[in-house]
C-alpha cells in the first residue's frame, strides 16, 4: 500500500480550527477541520469520519490544501456555459437595433426578436433562440417595448368633426312627480 501524501509544514492543527472559525464557509470550515485531525496525528480514516467523506476525497483535499492552502478548500465556481455573443458582436448588435430597421433592406419596420436571430444567423453564423437573445437584451437594459404607431397623416379637426354630437333621442322626465289615480 502507498505511503500517505503528506501535509504542508507552514500550519498547525491550531491554525486550521482558528481559520475553520473564521470562515464564514460551511464546507470550507468542515474541510479544515478534518485537516486538523490529520496534523493532531490521526489516521486518514478518522479524517473521513470527521468529515464524514471516503478516504479518496481527504486525498483530493490535501492536494488542494498542499497546492493552494486554505482557500484550495473552497468550492470552485463552475463556469457555466459561455457566452454565445462576444463584446464586438453585442455592440453591433447595439447599434443595429439603435439605428432601427430599414424597411427597404430589412423588409421589417420595426425589430422583433425573430428578426434580429435571424440577422445574428446571417452577420455570425450563430444559432441563438429567440428567448435566449430576449434575455441578453434584458440584461443589456433593453425592453420590449411596442408603442402604438401614429399615423402621420391625422388630422384633429376632422376627428373632432366626426364625433357624435347630436342630443339624444330619450326625454327627461319632467320635474313634477306624476301621481297615480287612485
Amino acid at each position: 500500500m502507498a505511503a500517505p501524501i503528506p501535509l504542508r509544514n507552514d500550519f498547525t492543527a491550531t491554525d486550521l480550527r482558528q481559520l475553520a472559525r473564521k470562515t464564514s464557509d460551511a464546507k470550507q470550515a468542515r474541510r479544515l477541520l478534518s485537516l486538523a485531525v490529520i496534523y493532531d496525528g490521526g489516521s486518514r480514516t478518522d479524517a473521513s469520519n470527521t468529515g464524514g467523506v471516503t478516504l479518496q476525497i481527504i486525498r483530493d483535499w490535501v492536494l488542494r490544501f498542499n497546492t493552494e492552502g486554505p482557500e484550495g478548500l473552497k468550492d470552485k465556481h463552475a463556469g457555466g456555459v459561455p457566452r454565445l455573443l462576444n463584446e464586438d458582436q453585442l455592440q453591433a448588435l447595439k447599434c443595429l437595433i439603435e439605428k432601427g430597421p430599414t424597411p427597404a433592406i430589412h423588409t421589417v419596420v420595426r425589430w422583433r426578436l425573430c428578426d434580429l436571430t435571424q440577422w445574428i444567423w446571417e452577420e455570425y453564423r450563430i444559432s441563438i433562440s429567440t428567448s435566449r437573445l430576449g434575455r441578453i437584451l434584458r440584461s443589456r437594459g433593453w425592453r420590449k417595448l411596442s408603442a402604438r404607431p401614429c399615423q402621420r397623416q391625422r388630422n384633429e379637426e376632422a376627428n373632432e368633426a366626426f364625433k357624435k354630437t347630436s342630443k339624444p333621442r330619450y326625454q327627461k322626465s319632467s320635474t313634477q312627480k306624476h301621481r297615480a289615480k287612485t
